[in-house]
């Protein structure tokens, strides 16, 4: 049938905005200015067929572009199923459905081509230069178009990060999602669009021509470090090397590399430190008095432990997959969201809860994971400490007197 995704995904996005536990959270609206007057309308009749009667608005000519040599057309693209993905960077809604659109570029690597239209929130989030580095950081290898003054968003009525369009192969719009959950929406509107195109031999199977950012890029011992810790003798740093989905230990004073954790690959395993695996590791905590260094594994939601001293590594709290909505629960089987920061304080560890715009205790020895600050809105909020609202935390610390600070990332 004929649909719009947008109302193919209502009764999924009101239960997320509800609170029903389906472990989709809702988008995040945009600043009313950038909305357009006159979005685009698809049409919304419901025939037995996905493809759409509405022309893909074409691309503007003045628009900076990362990951291809020229700039796209629609005609560049026909024969293809395009979809279109509206992000910031610094939302971490929009990156929560990175790994669906890649697992959608591997299942239907032929027929879908996804475009990146990068619409920034923030001043220096427009800057291409930044764009590129995060396109690297995140390992993003689909063509991405710099929507700097919102033209793109505009003409098409996006209303909130993250959303995605779809164009079926004739160069049609099929529809429109706002909000996470991503692959469970789309995947079966692909599917069938692959079917009812093969059909007319319609789909140009032909590789898109790209040119990636980082084919320019050197190799490197570390891949965007995300933060760094220190044993209290200061005879350690210990480095989470991001990009590279490990933690390594290095001498302060020589540089040199005393032991690396994880074999790089993107995963989550536990075991000997060479063979565990972790999926963009964060913010750091080391316990002197075990030798355990504590780390917020951030793609896996889990917070894991490193015990330095036998060199493995374990898993303290988290299943591997994303929570939504934020409940307290059991070590073993809490869902967590994007951990990124840690500090910790008298056997406790303190979360910064960056997709559940929290922050979290972790009772080691007691075995249960807490909220503790934010009401899991976003916003810039104070206020008690259930009431008050945060936007994306991401790195904390204690000082002498107890007092917890935090970095409130998407409030800046």
């Amino acid at each position: 049938m004929r649909l719009l995704l947008a109302i193919l995904t209502l009764s999924l996005l009101a239960a997320a905005c509800s609170g029903d536990d389906n472990g989709v959270e809702p988008a995040e609206t945009a600043p009313s200015p950038t909305i357009a007057a006159d979005p685009i309308e698809p049409d919304r009749t419901i025939e037995p067929s996905y493809a759409g009667t509405v022309p893909a608005p074409e691309f503007p000519d003045d628009l900076d572009w990362l990951n291809t040599a020229t700039p796209l057309q629609m005609a560049d693209l026909q024969g293809k199923i395009v979809l279109l993905d509206f992000w910031t960077y610094g939302c971490i809604n929009c990156i929560h459905i990175i790994p669906d659109l890649h697992r959608l570029e591997e299942e239907f690597g032929e027929e879908l081509v996804v475009v990146g239209v990068h619409s920034a929130k923030f001043i220096n989030e427009s800057e291409t230069d930044n764009i590129r580095q995060i396109v690297l950081r995140y390992g993003i290898e689909h063509p991405v178009v710099n929507d700097r003054d919102f033209t793109v968003w505009r003409t098409w009525g996006a209303q909130a990060w993250p959303t995605i369009a779809l164009i079926d192969p004739a160069g049609n719009v099929v529809g429109m999602h706002s909000g996470e959950g991503v692959y469970d929406t789309v995947q079966p509107v692909i599917a069938s669009l692959v079917n009812e195109f093969s059909s007319g031999d319609l789909i140009d199977r032909t590789p898109l021509e790209l040119r990636l950012e980082k084919e320019t890029q050197a190799n490197t011992i570390l891949s965007y470090p995300g933060k760094v810790t220190t044993s209290a003798p200061g005879d350690r740093i210990f480095i989470s090397d991001t990009g590279h989905n490990r933690v390594v230990a290095a001498n302060p004073n020589s540089g040199e590399i005393v032991a690396v954790y994880g074999n790089g690959n993107a995963g989550f395993e536990s075991g000997p430190a060479l063979s565990a695996e972790f999926d963009a590791p964060q913010g750091m905590a080391f316990d002197d008095a075990t030798g355990v260094l504590y780390v917020a594994d951030t793609n896996n939601h889990a917070i894991r432990a490193i015990d330095t001293r036998a060199g493995t590594v374990t898993t303290v709290a988290g299943t591997g997959s994303q929570g939504w909505p934020p409940a307290a629960g059991l070590l073993s089987d809490v869902r967590l969201n994007s951990p990124w920061g840690l500090a910790l304080r008298d056997g406790r560890l303190w979360v910064a809860m960056a997709g559940f715009h929290q922050i979290w205790t972790i009772d080691i020895s007691g075995g249960i994971a807490t909220p503790a600050v934010g009401s899991a809105l976003e916003g810039v909020a104070n206020g008690p400490l259930v009431e008050a609202e945060l936007a994306q935390p991401s790195g904390l610390v204690f000082d002498a007197a107890g007092r917890l600070y935090f970095a409130d990332s998407e409030s800046s």
